[in-house]
């Protein structure tokens, strides 16, 4: 997991490496997924010397900003960290780039002909959260209310969220091939590939603590 984070800082200091602004959209727009060019099977202007299809990959490890980043990395830490201890390094790290993959794909679906590049951790991560919601649920997760931070039961906590997500989506959905905006379709789709995945996964694996 730690290999993870450092992997996200470093290709995020790449993106502020660029030389401008213009630079940096077209940075985002050859190594983030653009859905067109899954419509039509090959890279669009500017390209990259990788199959298209490698932005499934390359798209998670880019990010929009510090707090993109930041409250990425914050949820991976929080939560990758049981998963790991379960499945062990390797296992984990196929999930989470099978979730990402998962994440990117759906984000296609939904957003049909759309030219706007999509990118970030956050559907890997999603599914990181759909597995620790079928393997802890009954883990308790700090979180911070107008009264303090209190503790509540991880199948609360994510099942709210992944309810906000399919209200968010179904609304985003008319909206994708024509602006931006956080992708709650990615999100969903990679939720879904860590509820699937996740025990299978996991098979062989000693059980981690549950405290």
């Amino acid at each position: 997991m730690i290999g993870l984070v450092v992997l996200n800082v470093v290709a995020f200091l790449l993106e502020l490496a660029q030389p401008s602004q213009g630079a940096l959209r077209s940075f985002i727009q050859a190594w983030g997924v653009v859905p067109h060019e899954y419509i039509v099977r090959h890279d669009l202007p500017p390209t990259i010397p990788v199959p298209f299809w490698s932005t499934l990959f390359t798209s998670m490890f880019l990010h929009a900003g510090w707090m993109h980043l930041g409250g990425n990395m914050l949820y991976l830490w929080i939560f990758g960290d049981n998963l790991e201890r379960v499945m062990g390094h390797i296992r984990f790290l196929v999930f989470y780039l099978i979730c990402g993959v998962a994440a990117g794909l759906a984000q296609i679906v939904a957003s049909g002909a759309s030219n706007i590049p999509s990118l970030g951790a956050s559907g890997a991560i999603s599914g990181v959260l759909g597995g620790y919601l079928v393997l802890f649920p009954r883990n308790r997760v700090r979180v911070l209310t107008r009264g303090g931070i209190t503790s509540v039961p991880a199948v609360v906590v994510l099942g709210l969220w992944i309810v906000i997500q399919l209200i968010s989506g179904i609304g985003s959905i008319a909206n994708t091939t024509e602006s931006g905006g956080v992708a709650y379709m990615a999100h969903i789709g990679g939720f879904v590939a860590g509820l699937l995945l996740v025990k299978p996964m996991a098979v062989g694996r000693p059980a981690a603590s549950t405290a």
